[in-house]
């Protein structure tokens, strides 16, 4: 880690703050600064080869355009060794391979050089994930066993970049409590982790990064997946991050990961009637404030994930997105859009509905990027 050495800092977090006028405005100073900009999904899949792998030109396009954040969701199996033919068994969740872990470091280096703060999330972590397709050995927020599994792996990642300062780094625990009633299942129903179950874990997490980099600035997710505050967790030295999904009819329309029957869907409108429900600005409002009510209690937060799947209409994206935008810029939040590019990027989204325009080979969504920008 030599390079981690160049990249080193330690300076407090505090001198780094950048607050927005609108926020003084409105009395709601946010601690983290307004950071902007995307997850890469890289290290997404338990395969580390079936990673979405983005060339380094994304990262200087991110810079120009006048983006500063990077959140890199990683699923814990990408960097282990184990017989891959066979759901993981306990005892083979520490068997950490220095290969993968070398690719992850890459990235990290490379986001940081172009002037990224980079967020470290465990989107799968040992013993939970919200997404279905890889058996995990035991229960993240029941078991023990997991727990200690969970700690050491943030101990390992707390020691790999123990050199890096909290301005360049931050630790996002683990993505989006949730409980299903099948963990297997995507579509099974549930609901928000019980409270003192997910404060036991954060709580003991934290205490393991915090005795190995006591400024590092660690990161809880909302509840019931990522849209929940927890305001339980506030005396903790934790930040906490949000999502820029709601209304999720508008945010996952069709989406198969959502919808048992997606296509029998109707057309949604912003604002406007969907479902006997009137969408609009106001609910957006609603639905933040406990997210600012936690700002005011001097807790950071920041929007991890933000966006909408390719089959939303763009017109009525653009809408919804833009009074999702200004909701979270007037209250200082800055936000990390799911993807760069794929199906809820600005490039190589797959709509049916976009003029894109030609970037270097890529299909740039430019309506989508000028809205960003305004915010960048």
């Amino acid at each position: 880690m030599k390079k981690a050495g160049l990249l080193g800092a330690g300076i407090s977090l505090s001198s780094h703050l950048g607050f927005s006028s609108e926020a003084q405005k409105t009395g709601t100073i946010n601690k983290l600064p307004k950071w902007r900009g995307f997850n890469l999904l890289d290290f997404f899949s338990p395969e580390m080869e079936k990673g979405r792998k983005n060339p380094p030109e994304y990262l200087q396009w991110m810079a120009d355009w006048g983006f500063d954040f990077v959140r890199i969701p990683i699923s814990y199996p990408a960097y282990l060794k184990f017989d891959r033919s066979k759901p993981i068994l306990p005892d083979e969740v520490m068997n950490f391979h220095e290969g993968n872990l070398e690719q992850i470091d890459r990235l990290i280096f490379q986001a940081m050089e172009k002037g990224q703060h980079v967020s470290l999330n465990l989107h799968r972590a040992p013993g939970f994930c919200i997404n279905a397709g890889f058996i995990e050995p035991y229960n993240l927020w029941k078991d023990q066993e997991a727990l200690d599994a969970f700690c050491s792996h943030w101990e390992m990642w707390a020691k790999r970049y123990r050199n890096i300062g909290p301005e360049k780094l931050s630790f996002d625990l683990v993505n989006e409590p949730f409980m299903r009633q099948d963990p297997n299942d995507q579509l099974s129903p549930g609901g928000p982790v019980p409270v003192e179950d997910y404060f036991r874990v954060a709580q003991a997490t934290l205490k393991t990064i915090k005795e190995i980099s006591p400024d590092r600035l660690v990161i809880a997710n909302g509840n019931g997946g990522g849209g929940i505050a927890v305001p339980e967790l506030a005396d903790l030295d934790l930040a906490q991050s949000c999502r820029g999904y709601h209304p999720m009819i508008i945010s996952h329309y069709k989406a198969s990961w959502v919808y048992k029957d997606p296509d029998s869907l109707p057309q949604p409108a912003w604002p406007g009637e969907f479902n006997g429900q009137y969408l609009s600005r106001e609910m957006i409002e609603k639905h933040y404030e406990p997210w600012i009510d936690l700002i005011k209690r001097g807790v950071g937060v920041h929007c991890g994930e933000c966006g909408a799947y390719n089959k939303t209409p763009h017109h009525v994206f653009l809408s919804w997105f833009e009074d999702v935008l200004d909701v979270l810029h007037e209250n200082g939040i800055g936000f990390g859009i799911w993807e760069f590019s794929g199906a809820f990027g600005i490039l190589n989204s797959g709509r049916q509905d976009v003029a894109y325009e030609d970037w270097y080979g890529q299909k740039l969504d430019r309506k989508y990027l000028n809205l960003l920008m305004k915010y960048a």
